[in-house]
């Protein structure tokens, strides 16, 4: 593997610090830095639109207002601003620099090596501090930020700051109402291209993201990522209050709210009980409603969870990942079914009542225990407000007082 180091170079750019902000012309440097502020310095003498580099200005001109000396391709009718620039263009007609694997054609021997790491799934270029590694060296500097806290680039509406000149350019947008990529199937509109992509597997229903362990599919990186936890039982965040661990930081949120927070604002029209979201209050009043709103794709069983049809799919069509208690072989379609059961087989205990010696498996049974010392009433009738330790308990009084 190859280690970038910037010793040989000897103009640095004072707003980024990365190998990629060092240059070897000044010309080069001062290029640099209207893109950490947005500055747009280059204007079209044609239509008044401004750029942040010549570059840019550049390639402007030359797809829009083709009034200048041009060269063009006589094969893809391509225009380029100099021999040189056509010259390289012309090899991918040649075939001079194709690939075998795939048949596509690139301008130089070193474009097609680069491209050939597709195929051979080569990451020559390590990174020094993690064990990760990548195609080319451009996305080992912009990887190597991830490490150094470094954000280079800064909007000049807002001042918020960016680890990638492409993520700039694209934040910009928000500032200036563009929305450039659009949905030909539907009427949405997306400022970049890789969130139009996103979209269209709404549409497609493609899904390109496959778990090796189970076959599972997504349609978004981010989700089986969070799927593969599920296997390896990485759980990176943790609760501050009680040390707890999940899988997803959205969970963490969702616990501390459930768990952690007095306030319980949402109350059940039917029975009373209290709860600390809305959504929690949701999925109960499925209990009184009868709503079955999660259907089998394979079955016509609906479920009012969907806890409940994800463990009917694995039941009934092997649809899932089963977990094996490595004791009785009992299976399980939820990791953690899974621990409160080995802790009975262990005989682990936990949980500790903070009033009495009293010990349990899981917290749900020293939640239930601990309304024993305490004096709230967490259940209150919606017909008297009259208020009760324990559901059972005011079920039975709400049946009776609708009776009355």
């Amino acid at each position: 593997m190859y280690y970038i180091s910037a010793l040989n170079m000897s103009s640095c750019c004072a707003y980024c610090t990365d190998t990629r902000s060092w240059f070897t012309r000044k010309q080069h440097l001062n290029r640099c830095k209207p893109v950490h502020h947005g500055d747009k310095l280059f204007a079209c003498t044609v239509c008044d639109r401004l750029f942040t580099t010549k570059k840019g200005l550049d390639c402007h001109k030359l797809t829009t207002h083709i009034g200048e000396t041009l060269y063009v391709c006589n094969v893809c009718v391509k225009c380029f601003k100099s021999p040189q620039h056509l010259k390289a263009h012309m090899n991918i007609h040649s075939n001079k620099y194709k690939c075998n694997e795939c048949g596509k054609c690139c301008r130089s021997n070193q474009q097609l090596a680069v491209h050939r790491r597709h195929h051979t799934g080569e990451k020559p270029f390590g990174c020094s501090i993690c064990s990760k590694a990548f195609k080319t060296a451009d996305y080992l500097v912009a990887h190597s930020r991830i490490h150094s806290g470094e954000k280079p680039f800064e909007c000049g509406v807002c001042s918020k700051r960016f680890t990638q000149a492409g993520s700039l350019v694209v934040h910009s947008r928000i500032h200036r109402g563009e929305k450039p990529y659009n949905c030909q199937m539907c009427d949405k509109a997306f400022g970049s291209s890789g969130d139009l992509t996103k979209h269209m597997r709404v549409h497609t229903g493609e899904k390109p993201y496959k778990c090796h362990m189970c076959d599972k599919a997504f349609s978004r990186a981010g989700h089986i990522n969070a799927h593969m936890r599920v296997h390896t039982g990485d759980k990176p965040y943790k609760c501050s209050l009680c040390n707890k661990s999940f899988g997803t930081s959205t969970n963490v949120q969702k616990h501390k709210i459930r768990y952690h927070s007095k306030t319980r604002p949402y109350h059940c029209p039917y029975c009373g009980k209290l709860f600390s979201t809305n959504d929690e209050l949701k999925i109960h009043i499925y209990i009184h409603t009868g709503a079955k709103p999660y259907s089998c794709r394979h079955c016509s069983e609906r479920f009012t969870r969907l806890e409940q049809l994800k463990s009917h799919l694995l039941k009934s069509h092997n649809e899932g990942t089963w977990l094996t208690c490595h004791i009785c072989q009992k299976k399980f379609g939820r990791s953690g079914n899974l621990k409160d059961h080995v802790r009975r087989h262990e005989s682990v205990k936990p949980y500790v009542c903070s009033d009495c010696p009293k010990c349990f498996c899981t917290s749900g049974e020293l939640k239930l225990h601990q309304s024993v010392h305490s004096d709230v009433k967490r259940f209150c009738c919606s017909l008297c407000d009259k208020s009760f330790r324990h559901a059972r308990t005011v079920r039975n009084h709400f049946k009776r007082c609708s009776d009355i």
